[in-house]
């Protein structure tokens, strides 16, 4: 795991006083957290974060009055740099293509447990996303039609180089920048700039949507 060591604080949105009291206990236990802030509902969500904008804000998808979806939009839409990762019992793939889309950092079943808790959180921190292996093949899925289509022709797109498309291919399989740069004998820095390239090439706002965007033009076969 990586080492962080500014710290960092964890806000909380779901509508069950008992669930964030033991979110809360685990994630106070973690060395570079150093507050957790709790809401019931988007209102006091949002007040919370104009006050001080979180970190990283856990969020369920169901909830009274306003929706997942609803409230990652909304927030989203004022706070553009605020890391979500969804909390969820909802598993199947609609849900995880529709939040990941929306611009979600990750996606994890309520069951999870606390070292794949920590270990999202510490992904997110350091590498601006966490990909399962459940959320790269849910993505795949949720962009696959039955007829799908010929993939567009890269000329009548955008052109890349070779090695960002080795790049582009790692990254949709939910490699960190660490594993990248060895597979490819890279530097970190090297593989954050051909990161932010492809990004900037597809129009993308973040690593989800890129993941889409490669699997909508065909880009990861071959």
């Amino acid at each position: 795991m990586a080492t962080i060591t500014t710290p960092v604080q964890i806000a909380l949105l779901d509508d069950h006083p008992l669930f964030r009291q033991g979110m809360r206990y685990i994630l106070q236990a973690l060395p570079y957290v150093e507050s957790v802030v709790e809401a019931g509902e988007f209102g006091e969500l949002l007040a919370l974060c104009r006050q001080r904008l979180p970190d990283v804000l856990l969020l369920d998808l169901q909830m009274p009055g306003m929706d997942g979806p609803e409230v990652a939009q909304a927030l989203l839409g004022e706070f553009p740099d605020l890391k979500i990762i969804v909390l969820s019992m909802f598993s199947a793939d609609k849900f995880i293509t529709q939040m990941m889309k929306l611009g979600a950092r990750g996606y994890l079943p309520k069951d999870v447990d606390q070292p794949q808790l920590a270990q999202a959180l510490e992904d997110v921190l350091t590498n601006g996303h966490h990909f399962t292996e459940r959320v790269s093949k849910a993505m795949l899925r949720g962009v696959q039609q039955p007829a799908r289509p010929a993939p567009l022709s890269l000329s009548e797109e955008v052109h890349f180089t070779p090695r960002e498309l080795d790049v582009l291919r790692l990254i949709c399989e939910g490699r960190t920048t660490a594993d990248i740069a060895e597979a490819l004998f890279l530097s970190s820095r090297t593989v954050d700039g051909h990161r932010q390239r492809l990004l900037e090439k597809t129009g993308s706002p973040n690593v989800a949507s890129l993941g889409v965007y490669a699997v909508r033009h065909g880009l990861l076969e071959g």
